[in-house]
């Protein structure tokens, strides 16, 4: 018996020293926009203090034992299998309106899947043999096509994606690999098991309000898994969910008043017992007859914000006007821009071999800024990198665009990645031309729906500081200096480095009539039936009356005719 309360006791001692090293944070932050709708960031952070990422030269040798308690072992596992030090994906449904909505609070908003993760060098196995296993394992993880990712999707964009986290100073140094998938469609299916990978689930927290019926409804939605490593800290894994939904949609009376129950059909019933915080914040509108309830925990900077953990339950947050009998969103007014710039991208062109890529890049500030521009198409959309023409006033400017990486495509092989640094004068607008061509596809290499066309990754955006232009070397993670922010651009809060995600295109490419071989094979097919049911009918029916050289007679006439 003593035996027994020791080695309980020595159980508990170590599930506690694990539990000890890992803290579990969520929130979700609510936002009303000009417009009348609601955007609603859902945040889970598990942090795994003490932890580092796998060395990739010890894959050639068992990996230590892992023990977590509230990181998610299945994400935890596939991280140490392919030694990935910086993980990012994101699943996306619908248009992000950056016009409308401003900068969302998570960058990736692209819309379809994206996928990109930094990895050391390693004599043991290669980046891409790792990619390869880590976009499979993922695909498996969240019910999705990452698995579609191959070497024809996949580029290196190492100047617009730099690691938010620190990178290890290994002996080797790390590369990065970057995928998108377009046509990628969010559903339960994907969110089932996001849910899993929470340690309080859908159960209790914030969690509870992830309602598919109600996520799915939104007019855009997208998760995201991020994981990065953190100096002297541990492993971060952060899951977000992101809607944008519409109230007045959902009101008889064309009102914007909103609450839990009506964007999620839920409210939060307990508070998730394993979290270290747990909150929900609310941006305050810029009317003052906006009313919310109920009371919050504190009011801060703009924000109400509650504790999971001290108000009433059941909680259901709610915002009213009162003395707003409809809501009229003033279309005929020009309301001040939400970001720094506005792009505006086409493919020109009524050809099925040839086309112009068109964009437009407005910088909404009044001083100049730089951003870095990055292109990531498929092999069966090709530039004429010679062909690349920038105007501004109507005048061709070629000290405008500089930095450019062009990496042109091989065909069934390796896609085409351009990036470029724009520099745009203050209030005005740069246009930038680039012609393409459409090669012929082979006949298996068309979509199921092959006359709707392909859908084309989009093109993104970053605004950039001076340092941030001159680029930096791979291994480190960008960063602001203050100081120098300041003296460039005297509107600090104003200036930061947002991801600009452009709707994706949908190109054309030249089609073959994929019908006649079906017209054909169901033409061949009848006559087979007809042939061979005629033959059987005849050589099997009892037909004492006819001889046997009649009925040879017959069917050879029926051959004949």
């Amino acid at each position: 018996m003593n035996l027994y309360l020791v080695l309980l006791a020595a159980c508990l001692f170590v599930t506690s020293s694990h539990a000890s090293q890992e803290e579990f944070h969520e929130s979700l932050t609510l936002k009303p926009l000009q417009d009348g709708k609601v955007t609603s960031h859902f945040s889970f952070r598990t942090l795994l203090r003490g932890a580092t990422p796998r060395n990739p030269e010890t894959l050639d040798k068992e990996d230590n034992p892992q023990h977590y308690t509230l990181f998610p072992l299945t994400l935890g596992q596939i991280l140490r299998e392919y030694a990935v030090t910086e993980l990012h994906l994101t699943l996306n449904a619908g248009k992000w309106d950056y016009d409308r909505w401003g900068y969302p609070e998570e960058e990736g908003v692209g819309t379809g899947a994206e996928l990109w993760a930094w990895m050391g060098e390693s004599s043991a196995q290669s980046v891409d043999q790792r990619w390869s296993g880590l976009r499979n394992a993922l695909s498996g993880l969240f019910c999705a096509s990452i698995g579609s990712l191959d070497e024809q999707r996949t580029t290196s964009p190492d100047f617009t994606f730099q690691p938010k986290g620190y990178l290890p100073e290994w002996s080797s140094s790390h590369q990065i690999r970057h995928g998108t998938l377009p046509s990628e469609h969010v559903c339960t299916e994907n969110l089932t098991p996001f849910l899993k990978l929470l340690p309080c689930k859908s159960v209790s927290g914030i969690a509870t309000l992830l309602n598919p019926h109600k996520l799915f409804d939104a007019d855009w939605h997208g998760l995201g898994v991020h994981v990065r490593y953190l100096h002297d800290v541990g492993i971060e894994v952060r899951l977000s969910f992101q809607t944008v939904a519409d109230p007045i949609r959902y009101s008889f009376v064309g009102k914007r008043d909103w609450s839990l129950r009506s964007l999620f059909d839920r409210a939060i019933e307990r508070s998730c017992p394993v979290a270290t915080t747990s909150e929900v914040r609310l941006q305050l509108p810029a009317e003052s007859t906006a009313q919310i309830s109920p009371d919050p925990s504190s009011l801060d900077n703009g924000y109400a914000t509650f504790d999971i953990s001290k108000v009433a339950k059941p909680l259901n947050i709610a915002m009213v006007w009162p003395d707003e009998l409809k809501f009229e969103y003033p279309l005929t007014s020009t309301p001040e821009p939400l970001t720094h710039i506005s792009v505006h991208r086409t493919l020109k062109g009524y050809s099925q071999s040839r086309g112009v890529l068109s964009i437009d890049v407005t910088n909404n500030m009044p001083i100049t800024i730089q951003t870095s521009y990055l292109e990531s198409m498929p092999w069966l959309l090709q530039f004429y990198l010679h062909s690349l023409k920038l105007y501004y006033n109507g005048v061709s400017r070629d000290d405008l665009i500089s930095i450019v990486s062009y990496t042109p495509p091989v065909p069934h092989s390796r896609p085409t990645l351009l990036q470029a640094v724009l520099t745009i004068p203050g209030n005005s607008t740069l246009h930038l031309t680039l012609d393409v061509i459409k090669p012929f596809l082979r006949y298996t290499e068309h979509p199921p729906d092959a006359q709707r066309g392909w859908d084309l990754p989009p093109a993104i955006f970053i605004p950039l500081l001076p340092s941030q232009a001159s680029g930096s070397p791979n291994g480190t993670a960008m960063s602001i200096n203050g100081m120098e922010e300041n003296k460039v651009f005297p509107n600090r809060n104003r200036i930061r480095p947002h991801k600009i995600y452009t709707p994706i295109l949908l190109v054309d490419p030249a089609t073959p009539d994929f019908s006649m071989p079906y017209n054909v094979i169901i033409m061949s097919c009848t006559l087979i039936a007809l042939i061979f049911g005629s033959v059987f009918n005849l050589l099997t029916r009892k037909n004492n009356d006819l001889p046997i050289e009649r009925i040879l007679d017959i069917l050879l006439n029926k051959c004949i005719s």
